[in-house]
């Protein structure tokens, strides 16, 4: 294996470990007013079940793009030009998310916990659509030019394929993020999340495998059937394992689903890493986007000696706060007064 082909397995793997930790995310956010309707209570049950580890989880998209930005710079530069707007709007929504969760218990008011929860929830639905639609742009290919400079408009982006990814993650990580729900609560709350998780099912095999067989039929090659199947298997053992509440093994049925889902998307791109619609000859490849063979071995380097030490960290961090959370376990609510203190 060249270092090019070890680099873009790598940021295939950290994007995968992003989407699989960050989609139960989203997918809690996503159903936080739904499971937390009525009480504030059931809501801070929702969000204390991320409350951990959510913050952890980002740190995987940050060093996948970090590590894009080292190992494959032209595949940096035009994927952030391309998706300027897109990926902002993305940054903007996480970065309002974090506000919402860690001010949320700040202030002991009704009306401030709920514009938070607002907040949550914006932040998680438009990443979870935005993620799908971004990657089914970047496997379909875009308008780049012989400079490697996109060159179309946004309307170039939203097409039939693209919109159907962005269906795809939105339902993939909803689902993904009750059946984690499932597994961390307990009463009501998670009786509530199983019976959440059941409705979304259908709809997430039925898009979920459509975008699949698209995606090989159109751009897969003959490996990639694997994780095809793998993601259609991991949605059977999600269904069968909810239904005798083997809540351990659904969830892990999600999570296989999520990563066989990226890693069908990496297989079908590679070895592009942006293919040009205008023309062929105009392809971003792991050889002609990357770094020289000087920076990827210093990287290598730095990223054997570091990584076991931050997946032992946050492995640890998980089975800490691995235990289930109920209603009866929230204390009522402490925060700061709403208006000025007076002395």
């Amino acid at each position: 294996m060249s270092l090019q082909e070890f680099w873009f397995v790598l940021i295939s793997v950290l994007f995968t470990g992003y989407f699989v930790l960050e989609g139960f995310d989203f997918g809690v956010g996503m159903l936080m007013p739904i499971l937390g309707k009525g009480s504030d209570t059931r809501r801070r049950v929702v969000l204390n079940t991320i409350g951990p580890v959510w913050d952890a989880n980002e740190v995987w998209l940050i060093t996948a793009a970090a590590g894009m930005f080292a190992a494959f710079p032209e595949w940096y530069a035009s994927l952030f030009s391309g998706f300027y707007l897109a990926l902002l709007l993305v940054l903007v929504a996480l970065i309002l998310r974090i506000c919402a969760i860690e001010y949320r218990g700040k202030i002991d008011d009704p009306r401030w916990r709920a514009r938070c929860d607002i907040g949550i929830g914006i932040g998680s639905w438009i990443p979870a659509l935005a993620w799908g639609w971004v990657f089914a742009n970047v496997v379909h290919g875009v308008p780049l030019d012989a400079k490697k400079q996109f060159a179309g408009s946004v309307a170039d982006l939203f097409g039939p394929y693209a919109l159907l990814g962005a269906l795809a993650t939105g339902l993939l990580f909803a689902l993904h993020g009750a059946m984690f729900l499932v597994l961390k609560t307990g009463g009501e709350v998670r009786e509530d999340a199983r019976r959440v998780a059941r409705l979304l099912l259908a709809p997430a095999v039925a898009v979920v495998g459509g975008f699949g067989l698209w995606t090989q039929l159109s751009y897969g090659n003959g490996w990639t059937w694997i994780p095809l199947a793998l993601a259609v298997l991991g949605l059977a053992l999600t269904a069968a394992a909810d239904f005798v509440h083997r809540d351990g093994w659904a969830f892990t049925g999600s999570t296989v689903t999520v990563a066989a889902a990226t890693a069908l998307l990496f297989g079908s791109l590679f070895p592009n890493v942006l293919p040009s619609t205008i023309d062929a000859a105009f392809d971003l490849t792991i050889h002609n986007a990357s770094s020289t063979p000087y920076t990827l071995r210093v990287m290598t380097w730095a990223t054997v000696l570091i990584t076991p030490v931050v997946l032992v960290y946050q492995g640890w961090t998980y089975w800490v706060f691995r235990k289930r959370i109920t209603v009866e376990q929230i204390p009522a609510s402490v925060g700061l007064p709403l208006g000025p203190v007076q002395d």
